[in-house]
This record gives structure tokens, C-alpha cells and sequence, in this order.
């Protein structure tokens, strides 16, 4: 099947037009979903026995987290969760029961670049923070709204 020039034109027109801008809120954390299972108590012992003992690590100074067994633990029981669209993600304390932190609603939203990524992170109490990443330019609408109110926070990426 041939397609005139005027077709393809506009096919192509079509195109561009659905890789048009994607805008963002912060998640609703009562609809975001666990993608992977916490760690048990065996498994976090195990890990932090290999972790903790490797010389190597030790020489290069990477054994901060060994001192003690509870700061170790505290860092690596954790379990990534998603926002119900898939696009938001964050790593929470397998510690902090989900019924307690799905009622959270968002503190702020800021605008984080590193190189070609821009990431959006959307902070809630208790230390937990909603990341979308991607390599697309963003920025955050009526910033002034979104500071004062982070109901207000909107990004657009393009």
C-alpha cells in the first residue's frame, strides 16, 4: 500500500503530536502498590554477615553501615512500591505498616536534574519520597502555587 506525500505528512504530524507534552502530579499513596517482598530477618542476617565481612569492603571504606547490626538492617529492609500508574516509585522501610502511610498526602514536589535525567520527587512525611525519572526536560508549573500548597504541584515533561 502506497501513501501520498500529503498522508505520510500527516502521519508523521500525528506522530509528533502524540509525543507532545506528559503532565505530573504526586501520587496518591492510597493506590500505590508493593513490587517487591521485604526482606526476612534470615535474609538480613545472612546478608549483612557477607556484606560486613568482606575485607575488601572494609579497606575501601565502604562498611559504614556495619558498625552495628540495626543501623545495616534499617538501611536494607526495604521494599520498592509504585504508584498505581506505574510512572513514581520509592523504596520504603518494610518497618512502617503501608495503612500508615497510604493515608499520607504529598509536602512538596521539586524538580531534580543530574546530567540528561530529570527526576521529579514528590515528598511526604516520614521520610518517604515518590520519584518519576526520565530523560525528557520538565519543569514545574506556578511554582509559586506548588510551594505554598503541594496539592497544587504540577510538572510537565517534554
Amino acid at each position: 500500500m502506497k501513501f501520498s506525500p500529503l498522508a505520510s505528512i500527516l502521519f508523521a504530524a500525528t506522530l509528533s503530536l502524540s509525543a507532545t507534552a506528559a503532565t505530573f502530579s504526586c501520587p496518591d499513596l492510597a493506590g500505590v502498590v508493593q513490587v517487591n517482598a521485604c526482606p526476612t530477618e534470615d535474609e538480613l542476617k545472612h546478608t549483612y554477615n557477607g556484606f560486613c565481612s568482606d575485607s575488601a569492603k572494609a579497606y575501601a571504606n565502604q562498611t559504614d553501615s556495619c558498625i552495628r547490626y540495626e543501623d545495616y538492617r534499617q538501611m536494607k529492609n526495604l521494599a520498592r512500591w509504585e504508584s498505581k500508574d506505574g510512572e513514581f516509585d520509592a523504596y520504603i522501610s518494610c518497618d512502617l505498616p503501608a495503612g500508615k502511610f497510604k493515608a499520607l498526602k504529598p509536602m512538596s514536589m521539586k524538580l531534580v536534574t543530574q546530567g540528561k535525567l530529570s527526576k521529579l520527587v514528590c515528598s511526604y512525611s516520614d521520610g518517604i519520597n515518590f520519584t518519576y525519572r526520565t530523560k525528557a526536560a520538565c519543569a514545574i508549573e506556578n511554582e509559586k502555587a506548588c510551594a505554598t500548597n503541594a496539592a497544587n504541584c504540577k510538572a510537565t515533561c517534554n
